[in-house]
C-alpha cells in the first residue's frame, strides 16, 4: 500500500470521525479481503550551524493537546485508524470506508504479537489515475476509483488501496515499509503552526514570522543524529526566507515537536516573477489531457502512451520503434534534494500534476513535442518534454525541474533532467530517481570490465567513479534479450546539454507480475539526503538480491548533481537580474541522464 499529500480545504467537522467510525464498526464485521561517494569532496560545511533542540515530545499548545486528544480517540477503535481530516467530498468518504473495511489494506493495524494498536492515518484520498492502475487487468470505470493512502507511523510503513467506490472494492493495493507519503493539507498546517510558534524560530529569525510566509511545508526532509535520520519518524520542513539566507525549521510529524533549525544561503531573492493570469486555465487544461488519460504519440518511427502522473513526472509506457517493443515505462520517481555534506538534512520532492496530486512541484505548462537537433543544425529526432516549477521560481526555495526524453531517427534515445535552480540554498546536491522497465521476459545485463562483458547474476547497485570502465564509444553497460539490446552509455560531461557528469548509481531489479516495485505510481521511496547507495531502489534489492541472469529487468538511475552559484560557474542555479530596469530571470541548468544505443550481434 502506499501514500501521499494533495491540495488542502476546509476541515471536517469534529463530531464527523466519531460517526464514520460507528459506521465503520458495522462494515468491518463483513468485509472481505482484496486483492557517500568516495569520488566528491566534501563540502565545507559548519556542523554547528545544525541545532539539536531537546524539546517535550508533546508540547503544552492547544493545538497540540487536540491533536493528541484526537489520536488517543483513534487508538481506542476497533479499526485505530485516524482518518483524514482535510475536506472531502461523499464519494471520498466512501472510499476511505471502503478501503478501511478491506483486511489487507488493514493489515498492519495492529501489533501481530500484543494485538495492541499501532498509530495510522488516512493522510488523502484522490481521484485515480491510469497510472495507478497499471497493474489491474479487471473492467473499471475510472472516475470511480480512488487512491486512498495510509501511514503507519510505528513501522514507519505505507499502505495504498485502489477502491472502485461503484463496485465498492478495493481493486487493488499493496504496502511498503521504509516509505513515507507526502502529508495532508491538516499535517502540513500542524507543522507549520509549530514552527511559528516555536521560540527558537522566533529567536533565529528575530520575530514571529506568520504562517503564509512558510515555504515548502509539506516537503518531507531529514535532518541526521536527530530521529528523523534514515527516515524513521516523519519530518518536514517549513522554511521561512530572510534577505539572502533561509531559516528552515525542521519539524517531527510523529513526536509533534521542532528538532532543528539550520540555515542555508539563497542568494539575492531578487523578485518574484509575474503570476500567469490563465494558470488556473493552464491547469485545468494539463489535468483534463494529460493528468487523467493518457495520450498517444506517434512520430519518426517511434510509438508510445504518455501521460502525467500524480508523483511520477511525465511517464511514457508502451514504447515501440519500428514496430518493436523497447519499453514497458519509464518515469521520473524522486528528486532527493540534499543541502549539507554534514548535518544530513534536505527535501525529497515528487513532480507530477496539478491537481489531486502528490506532488510538491507540479506541472507548469502542458507536455512539448519538438524537433530534435544535432549542431549542424539537422534533425536528427524528436524530444518529448515537461516542465515542472514552483509558483514563486526563481525565488528562494522554490524549484524548478525538466524532464527531457530524446528519441533519434537512429533508434538511439535518452532518459534525462534537470534542475533549472536555485533550490534552498547554495550548497545542494540533487538526485533523480528514474525508473526505466525494458519490455522483454528473458533480458539480461552487463557490464564492461577488463575488456569484455560481464553478467551480473543478482539484483545488486554500482557507483559510477573514476574507476569506472568503458567501451572505446562510452558504454558501460548493456541490457537485451539474445543478440539484440541497448548499450547504456551514461553522462560524464559528453552530451550536448552541458552536465558536469552524473555520477551515478545504477541499480538492476527484477520485475516480478503480482508484485509491485514501482509499475504503478510511487510515493517518494528514498529518504532526501542520504549520501550512499540508499536512495530507494536499494528497497527492492535487500535483504535478499533475486537472480537475474535472464528475466524482465527494471533499470533504476539516480544521477547526482551539485548545485554551483560562483560567478562564471554557475550551476543547477537561477537568478534574477535587473537589466534595464527590468528583473531578468538567468538559468544554469543541470542536466543528466543515460544515453541508449541499439545493437545486433
Amino acid at each position: 500500500m502506499l501514500i501521499r499529500s494533495g491540495k488542502t480545504g476546509l476541515h471536517r467537522l469534529i463530531l464527523l470521525p466519531v460517526v464514520l467510525y460507528m459506521a465503520l464498526l458495522l462494515l468491518y464485521a463483513c468485509g472481505n479481503a482484496g486483492p557517500a561517494s568516495k569520488e566528491w569532496p566534501a563540502y565545507n560545511d559548519d556542523a554547528k550551524n545544525a541545532v539539536l533542540l531537546p524539546i517535550d515530545s508533546f508540547s503544552k499548545q492547544p493545538f497540540i493537546q487536540e491533536r493528541v486528544k484526537e489520536i488517543t480517540l483513534a487508538l481506542a477503535q476497533p479499526i485505530p485508524v485516524l482518518l483524514c481530516r482535510d475536506s472531502m467530498n461523499s464519494q471520498q468518504q466512501l472510499a476511505e470506508m471502503i478501503a478501511l473495511r478491506n483486511t489487507d489494506f488493514t493489515r498492519h493495524v495492529l501489533d501481530p504479537q500484543t494485538r495492541q494498536p499501532f498509530r495510522n492515518e488516512i493522510f488523502g484520498v484522490y481521484p485515480a489515475r491510469q497510472s495507478d492502475l497499471v497493474t489491474v487487468k479487471e473492467p473499471y470505470i475510472l472516475s470511480s476509483v480512488y487512491r486512498v493512502e495510509m501511514y503507519n507511523y510505528a513501522l514507519n510503513l505505507t499502505s495504498v488501496a485502489m477502491v472502485d467506490i461503484t463496485q465498492q472494492r478495493v481493486l487493488a493495493g499493496y504496502h511498503q515499509e521504509e516509505v513515507q507519503p507526502d502529508i495532508s493539507g491538516r499535517l502540513r498546517d500542524l507543522a507549520v503552526k509549530i514552527a511559528v510558534e516555536s521560540p527558537e524560530v522566533q529567536e533565529a529569525l528575530g520575530f514571529k514570522p506568520g504562517e503564509t510566509a512558510a515555504l515548502m511545508a509539506s516537503t518531507k526532509t531529514a535532518l541526521n543524529r536527530s530521529r528523523c535520520e534514515r527516515s524513521r519518524h516523519l519530518c518536514v520542513a517549513p522554511t521561512f526566507v530572510k534577505g539572502d539566507k533561509a531559516l528552515w525549521a525542521i519539524v517531527d510529524l510523529t513526536d509533534h515537536r521542532l528538532v532543528g533549525i539550520r540555515w542555508t544561503t539563497v542568494g539575492e531573492p531578487g523578485a518574484a516573477v509575474p503570476l500567469v493570469t490563465e494558470r488556473k486555465l493552464q491547469d485545468d487544461k494539463i489535468t483534463s489531457c494529460y493528468c487523467e488519460v493518457e495520450q498517444p504519440l506517434k512520430k519518426d518511427g517511434w510509438e508510445m502512451k504518455y501521460m502525467l502522473t500524480g508523483s511520477d513526472g511525465l511517464r511514457i509506457s508502451e514504447v515501440k520503434y519500428n514496430g518493436k517493443p523497447v519499453l514497458r515505462s519509464a518515469k521520473l520517481v524522486d528528486w532527493h534534494v540534499s543541502y549539507s555534506g554534514t548535518d544530513g538534512f534536505g527535501y525529497s520532492d515528487a513532480v507530477g500534476c496539478p491537481y489531486f496530486s502528490q506532488a510538491a512541484v507540479v506541472a507548469w505548462e502542458v507536455p512539448q513535442v519538438a524537433a530534435l537537433k544535432d549542431e549542424q543544425n539537422k534533425v536528427v529526432g524528436f524530444v518529448l518534454e515537461q516542465t515542472f516549477r514552483s509558483e514563486g521560481w526563481p525565488t528562494p526555495c522554490n524549484y524548478n525541474y525538466r524532464q527531457r526524453y530524446e528519441f533519434y531517427l537512429d533508434g538511439r534515445f535518452r532518459v534525462s533532467c534537470a534542475s533549472i535552480g536555485r533550490g534552498c540554498g547554495n550548497t545542494g546536491t540533487y538526485r533523480p530517481v528514474f525508473r526505466i522497465a525494458f519490455e522483454g521476459a528473458r533480458n539480461s545485463f552487463y557490464e564492461y570490465k577488463e575488456n569484455s562483458w560481464l553478467q551480473w547474476q543478482k539484483e545488486q547497485w554500482q557507483l559510477q567513479g573514476s574507476l569506472t570502465q568503458y567501451t572505446p564509444e562510452g558504454y558501460q553497460y548493456r541490457i537485451g534479450e539474445g543478440a539484440a539490446g541497448y548499450y547504456m552509455e551514461p553522462g560524464k560531461g559528453q552530451f550536448a546539454d552541458g552536465g558536469r557528469g552524473d555520477f551515478a548509481y545504477v541499480y538492476v531489479t527484477k520485475h516480478t507480475a503480482g508484485r509491485d516495485e514501482g509499475e504503478n505510481d510511487l510515493v517518494t521511496i528514498g529518504p532526501c539526503c542520504n549520501t550512499d547507495y540508499h536512495q530507494g531502489p536499494d528497497k527492492f534489492i535487500e535483504p535478499a538480491p533475486e537472480d537475474i541472469s535472464q528475466g524482465s529487468l527494471v533499470l533504476w538511475y539516480v544521477a547526482q548533481m551539485r548545485n554551483d552559484d560562483r560567478k562564471g560557474n554557475e550551476y543547477c542555479w537561477a537568478e534574477n537580474v535587473l537589466e534595464n530596469g527590468v528583473w531578468q530571470t538567468r538559468t544554469y541548468p543541470c542536466f543528466a541522464g543515460p544515453m541508449f544505443i541499439p545493437y545486433k550481434q
